[in-house]
């Protein structure tokens, strides 16, 4: 438990809050841990559902709460049965001025998605839905450690379509260990015809405290910079091709169907989370839930604050991550940012042909998108 002086600046902390534009909710459970994943999740075991929901919406009366943007992710939010996710959708209606929602975006496994439950996310504000896919061969599935077959994810994605939602997004990953180039080009073609009107397309990274990591590390998997470009270029070829628009390093959309609750991550813009393990940055501060789902739900409904790490981001810390973010995307990076020292390094990396700038901004070529992460480093002097 957090002691008095630790509740006291918490709770004043949370009195500082204003309402923010974007607002993030986690739920942790999942079916199957994917042995890729780093993210706070777990299996339901013996939660009590009801008092979880109740929890995230005592949280959500906590703070003053107008959003533009909703995304509930995890974990896997559509596990939650169509009786509990109806109650917290209903209950954050009550509790949460919808007034200024533009996007409210639901992810999805493919394995409990039903027409009822789709069609009453759509009945209750959900506008967008992200379909975790990752790939449309079995072989591939199964060593992700996926729970839901080819065949699971078409009905999935003709039930979400049936239900009329504005937009739909598939999720995609690449680079995964078997996975061939032809079996990623069939996966690209099988995604184009469905129509989505917007893809994540992510090359597999290797978290630590993940059983991929720990295969890496013992040498059964191996990482291949070369591999990953071949990926990564056929998906843009790919992608472009069919009119999508690259609007940052993995995420792909239909011109007007961006996602603008990522872009306000990638912007560096203030957003909420609610949830255990859910970060929030808010007026240079950031913190996130306790990373423990029964203890979340213990001391939220006991009133108690459960925000720990709590930090003030110094000046050096956000331009880090603008170098980090900002630079993934279609607008770029603003010219302002590179100092004097590293204008030198800017027009190496131009001569390359790695970059491009103009008055305004930096931004990374075709060549150099690949090689985003280096070039950020090397930029931030």
């Amino acid at each position: 438990m957090l002691d008095a002086g630790c509740r006291s600046k918490l709770s004043l902390l949370a009195s500082r809050i204003q309402p923010v534009k974007h607002l993030y909710v986690h739920i942790p459970f999942c079916h199957r841990i994917c042995p890729y994943c780093s993210f706070h999740k777990h299996t339901p075991g013996g939660t009590d559902m009801v008092a979880f929901v109740d929890a995230l919406l005592r949280e959500m009366e906590k703070q003053p709460l107008k959003p533009q943007t909703i995304f509930f992710g995890g974990g896997t939010p559509t596990m939650l049965s169509d009786t509990h996710m109806e109650r917290l959708l209903r209950g954050m209606r009550e509790r949460v001025d919808m007034a200024d929602v533009v996007e409210f975006t639901m992810e999805a496994n493919p394995r409990n998605v039903t027409a009822s439950k789709a069609a009453m996310m759509r009945e209750l504000g959900v506008t967008r839905v992200s379909l975790g896919i990752q790939a449309w061969d079995d072989e591939t599935l199964k060593t992700l450690g996926r729970d839901h077959t080819c065949e699971q994810a078409q009905e999935t994605w003709g039930v979400l379509c049936d239900a009329q939602f504005p937009s739909l997004n598939l999720d995609l990953m690449f680079s995964i260990p078997g996975q061939s180039l032809d079996t990623w080009r069939n996966t690209l073609a099988h995604t184009i015809v469905w129509g989505p009107d917007h893809i994540s397309a992510y090359n597999l990274n290797y978290e630590e405290d993940t059983d991929f990591f720990r295969r890496l590390k013992t040498g059964e998997f191996r990482l291949d910079e070369n591999r990953d470009a071949d990926f990564f270029n056929l998906t843009i070829d790919m992608l472009e091709a069919d009119g999508f628009e690259h609007y940052e390093i993995s995420n792909y959309a239909k011109p007007g169907y961006r996602s603008i609750h990522n872009e306000a991550y990638w912007l560096g813009e203030d957003y909420l989370g609610i949830g255990p393990g859910a970060f929030s940055t808010v007026g240079g501060r950031r913190w996130n839930n306790v990373k423990d789902t029964p203890r979340y739900m213990a001391m939220t409904l006991a009133g108690e604050a459960t925000a720990v790490d709590v930090e003030e981001l110094t000046a050096d810390q956000r331009r880090t991550e603008r170098f980090g973010l900002e630079l993934r995307t279609a607008r770029g990076l603003p010219l302002e940012l590179i100092n004097d020292e590293s204008r030198k390094m800017l027009e190496t990396l131009r001569e390359q042909g790695l970059l491009s700038y103009d008055e305004s901004h930096v931004r990374l070529t075709r060549v150099g998108k690949p090689l985003v992460d280096p070039i950020a480093v090397a930029l931030m002097g």
